[in-house]
């Protein structure tokens, strides 16, 4: 039995879902969504604008986010998360919540707001 499924996008790459959740906030465009990662991350996950567009190209590609029709400049793309896009930032959350509970059961993490 493989791993995953040929046609799963999870486990998602730790920049695809940063991406995603700063569009769960709402249609953004590309420097936003790079100002939005590295505010939450606190610029522990670098994020370069090449492999921003690198990524959100990819996750266009797999349906979890299209372009938006929003547009307050020509030059700026816009956007946002698709319903598939929701879902699978969701079961990730979920995928990421069962590894931090394997951890705390195995005395690795000891509280909630433990590192």
């Amino acid at each position: 039995m493989p791993f995953k499924a040929s046609d799963s996008v999870l486990p998602l790459t730790p920049i695809s879902f940063e991406i995603l959740l700063a569009l769960t906030e709402g249609e953004r465009h590309g420097y936003a969504i790079l100002q939005e990662v590295e505010s939450r991350t606190g610029g522990v996950l670098p994020l370069r604008t090449g492999t921003l567009y690198r990524a959100l190209a990819r996750l266009e590609e797999s349906g979890l986010i299209a372009p938006s029709d929003k547009s307050d400049d020509e030059r700026r793309r816009y956007y946002r998360i698709t319903n598939k896009g929701r879902d699978v930032a969701r079961d990730e959350a979920k995928r990421l919540a069962d590894q931090v509970a394997a951890a705390r059961a195995r005395k690795l993490l000891s509280g909630p707001n433990e590192p």
